[in-house]
């Protein structure tokens, strides 16, 4: 039966490939009897085609009822895909993304699902991993009614919208390479090698805007917006799975048969899913189904073509699944420092840190720090190994609680996920220089980082005299022989005293006091975006109403010459006392006084002296 099929398949490609002349067109059917040379190559052609799709279609119903292994990479049907030119040609075809392909002479219209299913010892696996042995049905709930879908509001159209608490942790870290793609790579969809990995694309600098990036956010084509999508899609989960392979995670439903199944998408597939209930491990396998990729090019067209389950209410849950089983199960709780715990947290449902982790780095790791920690008898933890595309800021820094490692705060490019104790969102700049150090900076990076790779306290901020005296010798600094007996009479040197010294130590001996007060000074924009439905104030006829929509907030950082945020206040207020001259020339833009909230807290993370202004409400991380 293979041969024979191959054999069919062929004979239809060697017709397929003939340089025959179209077929003219008639004003009525033409009589079998009159039928040309050309006109029965092709409809023998399409017979062929069709007779080969079916029995492909019976193996792989067939081929359902046996146990399959969610690691194991896909070699058949891969070869299309590597002889692809470029993922452009893969795409360029599909007006768009929500329509689906057409086989043969039918259309196999709303057919979703197609793949193998998962046995029930792994979905038992599967489903013990997220949500644990006692999950309620809020949190299922939250998990199952929540698509990856962009805002139709014109001014946050370019970010995703969050309905449901819960799984704004796969929302944000998805929206934060969505961001990538849009901001710097918008004009280079079509460029991209097939052969260049995605995961790749920021280390291989395969294309940046020479300019900065606009922010003429409601002029982004929904063309774009779908396409950065699927290379997100595609480049996490090709991350996950080490770039050897891509899970695609989809459900089974078949929509044909449904009353209004020829109208939008969309709504047909919210109707078929309106009574679809998962509440154990038994109701996932029933309707899983997954496909292994090798070629980033086939993964790519298998999600245009299931996009619209990700934009259906199931989308989050079917993300976080794919992402687990392209990176194998085995590996995530190799990857976990406690894997008894379920990946989403309870009572409230939300995305752990290894959730954000994985699809940052790759790798579910539970820690946030740079490396791996040594905490004795030969134990290690594990943190983040090397320098993601997008960051990660955490406000539980700025509550001395951890400490965010150099890789996450400095990424590839300017776009970080903010971490809240409740909520994820994103920060970003359109000008990847605000990422670039000045020379006060650097010594400033160089100091901080031999210090913490001395710091065995967990991102504590204090070290042994042992490994001060190394920290000393890797910065070249000089200390006066008072301040250096001064700093170790504790035996432990902390961080905020250290820096104290050096903020008074003149750079000719390894410190960081300037003089001249120059050289520190940077002023740039941050934009912060938060995907969950806020009140927003909108003006109308009537007055002031409020609107429930995402929130955009763009602010005015500046990170001032001076080297604590004491002595920069106390440069800028004027004796006088007049409000209006809290600022340098340059400093703060339109007379706009310093402003904070907890999302300032979380920058100053990464800009330590940083002064944040904006216009209207504060931007919001919760």
């Amino acid at each position: 039966m293979v041969d024979r099929e191959d054999e069919d398949l062929q004979m239809a490609l060697r017709m397929s490939l003939q340089s025959l002349p179209p077929e003219a067109k008639r004003s009525k059917p033409l009589d079998i009897t009159e039928e040309s040379v050309e006109a029965t190559n092709r409809r023998v052609q399409r017979e062929l085609m069709a007779t080969a799709a079916e029995k492909r279609i019976k193996a792989a119903v067939a081929a359902g009822n046996k146990s399959v292994s969610p690691a194991k990479p896909a070699s058949a049907g891969e070869d299309v895909g590597n002889r692809t030119g470029s993922i452009a040609s893969v795409i360029k075809d599909q007006t768009s993304s929500t329509h689906l392909e057409k086989s043969g002479e039918g259309a196999e219209g709303m057919r979703f699902g197609f793949g193998e299913p998962l046995s029930l010892a792994d979905a038992e696996k599967l489903f013990l991993m997220v949500f644990g042995n006692c999950v309620s049905r809020d949190v299922l709930a939250q998990w199952s009614n929540q698509g990856i879908r962009f805002s139709s509001d014109p001014e946050t159209c370019m970010g995703l919208v969050q309905e449901e608490g819960g799984p704004c942790g796969i929302l944000a870290t998805i929206q934060a390479y969505v961001l990538k793609y849009l901001l710097f790579f918008s004009h280079n969809f079509g460029k991209v090698d097939v052969n260049t990995p995605l995961y790749e694309l920021g280390q291989n600098k395969v294309h940046q805007d020479s300019q900065i990036a606009s922010n003429n956010f409601a002029s982004i084509t929904d063309y774009k917006k779908e396409r950065a999508l699927v290379y997100s899609m595609a480049e996490i989960l090709f991350l996950c799975g080490s770039g050897k392979q891509a899970v695609v995670a989809t459900i089974g439903v078949d929509c044909r048969d449904l009353e209004g199944s020829e109208g939008d998408q969309s709504e047909v597939l919210a109707k078929a899913l309106k009574d679809l209930s998962i509440a154990t491990a038994s109701d996932l396998q029933k309707i899983l189904r997954i496909s292994t990729y090798s070629s980033q090019a086939t993964a790519m067209r298998q999600l245009i073509k299931t996009l619209p389950l990700f934009q259906s209410r199931m989308g989050a849950m079917l993300f976080l699944i794919s992402a687990l089983l392209s990176r194998g199960l085995e590996s995530i709780q190799a990857d976990r420092d406690d894997p008894s715990q379920p990946l989403v947290t309870a009572p409230f449902g939300h995305a752990s840190q290894e959730i954000v982790n994985l699809l940052i780095c790759g790798e579910a790791v539970s820690n946030v720090f740079d490396g791996r920690m040594d905490v004795g008898d030969g134990l290690f933890v594990k943190g983040v190994a090397m320098t993601p595309e997008i960051g990660f800021l955490l406000l539980l820094e700025s509550l001395n609680f951890c400490k965010v490692g150099q890789h996450l705060k400095c990424p590839r490019w300017p776009i970080w996920v903010v971490g809240s104790e409740s909520h994820y969102t994103v920060l970003f700049a359109l000008n990847p220089a605000v990422q670039e150090e000045n020379e006060l900076e650097e010594r400033e990076s160089k100091i901080r980082k031999a210090f913490d790779a001395q710091d065995q306290s967990g991102g504590g901020g204090f070290i042994g005299v042992e490994g001060f005296q190394q920290v000393l010798r890797e910065a070249n600094i000089n200390l006066p022989p008072a301040k250096f007996d001064h700093l170790c009479s504790s035996e432990f040197i902390v961080w905020s005293e250290l820096w104290q010294v050096l903020l008074e130590l003149d750079k000719s001996c390894g410190g960081l006091k300037d003089s001249s007060g120059l050289m520190g000074k940077k002023l740039f924009d941050l934009y912060h975006f938060n995907g969950i439905a806020k009140s927003v104030s909108s003006s109308t006829a009537g007055g002031e109403s409020p609107l429930q929509k995402p929130r955009l907030c763009k602010l005015s950082v500046v990170v001032p010459p001076r080297w604590t945020q004491e002595e920069f206040l106390a440069d800028v207020v004027s004796s006088s006392g007049n409000e209006q001259s809290v600022r340098d020339p340059g400093i703060l833009e339109l007379n706009q006084l310093p402003q904070h909230a907890p999302l300032v807290d979380c920058i100053r993370t990464r800009w330590p002296r940083a002064v944040c202004s904006w216009v209207g409400d504060a931007p919001s991380i919760v």
